[in-house]
């Protein structure tokens, strides 16, 4: 992690780069821990009639990753990083898509997208997204959601998968 913190409360006064890299980390763990002890099958199903699965969240959690890290920082193109050129494709799984590949691969992107991001200010700008220039806060807030969005939904998936 970023932040040696181990709660929130130890990050209340640190300057505002730490509390987003404390948060943002929180929820990629948060995250990437929604398929602990679970099996192969209890990952990857289905109960919704979207393509959202616990396995297809952190697939589509490690893509989000990649366009906001990589090709945002960047501008290398979705075809030369290897992910799918849309978001709902994100979340379809391949037969070798497994939860530790799947939590390996996130991790990786996870690191990837510190390493780009350490040597940028909140305020400097990145070019390579769809959407136009964006200033890294604005990448932070907007994973921050999409993390807390996505954690919501795996929480609500894993206690309904445990429950059966």
């Amino acid at each position: 992690m970023a932040s040696h913190s181990h709660s929130m409360d130890d990050v209340i006064n640190e300057p505002e780069r730490v509390q987003f890299e404390f948060f943002l980390d929180e929820h990629r763990a948060a995250l990437n821990s929604c398929l602990d002890g679970l099996t192969e099958e209890q990952a990857r199903r289905r109960l919704v009639p979207s393509r959202t699965t616990l396995l297809g969240l952190v697939k589509h959690a490690t893509f989000v990753e990649k366009v906001w890290f990589d090709e945002a920082v960047t501008g290398r193109p979705r075809s030369e990083i290897g992910i799918p050129a849309t978001p709902d494709e994100s979340f379809i799984l391949n037969d070798g898509d497994t939860i530790g590949s799947i939590v390996a691969s996130h991790l990786e992107a996870c690191a990837a997208s510190r390493a780009a991001a350490a040597p940028l200010g909140l305020d400097d700008v990145v070019t390579g997204n769809r959407r136009g220039p964006v200033p890294l806060r604005w990448v932070y807030l907007h994973m921050l959601r999409e993390l807390a969005q996505h954690c919501g939904h795996a929480d609500i998936l894993r206690e309904q998968i445990l429950a059966e």
